[in-house]
């Protein structure tokens, strides 16, 4: 008779998209996130829906969201905001089921300059391969304000004088 657990992993096994057949890895994964960010227009998520779980928890600076839905509403509103958003992968790794990666997503907003942002992502994969658990790293502010002319300055020395 089977475990529990071999019940549960045949489980996972089962809902897994028949083109998972293997986790993510660092080389699909630099893929995938090519296709969604592009120099020439809005990005376009839709086709790494599939690899995130339905029960995805994506955390970032500003927010928590769980559950596919909520994640696709967040993906969908900033891509309604922004004129277009490349992302440059500057490094990547993996160890076991997580993975992480730095990067540079350069936004640009209806008549303002291209903002670059510089931050980090890291990735956990579930047992059926899909992304469980998201979470983004960076600087919001710092990167923003140091696009603005006369505030950058003021910025810095803000917070090189209250937080050392």
């Amino acid at each position: 008779m089977d475990t529990q657990e071999e019940k549960i992993d045949l489980l996972s096994m089962e809902s897994r998209p028949a083109y998972l057949e293997s986790p993510l890895t660092i080389d699909s994964v630099r893929v995938l996130w090519s296709k969604t960010y592009n120099a020439t227009g809005k990005p376009d998520w839709s086709h790494l829906y599939p690899y995130y779980h339905p029960e995805i928890v994506f955390q970032d600076t500003i927010q928590r969201i769980e559950g596919i839905e909520a994640f696709r509403g967040l993906c969908e509103r900033m891509a309604g905001r922004c004129q277009s958003l490349q992302m440059e992968i500057l490094s990547i790794a993996q160890n076991g089921d997580t993975i992480l990666m730095d990067w540079i997503m350069t936004m640009s907003f209806n008549k303002y300059p291209p903002t670059p942002v510089y931050g980090s992502t890291k990735l956990v994969l579930h047992a059926d391969g899909r992304i469980i658990y998201q979470r983004d790293y960076y600087d919001l502010w710092g990167d923003i304000f140091n696009g603005i002319p006369y505030f950058k300055k003021t910025y810095r020395k803000f917070v090189r004088k209250h937080f050392g």
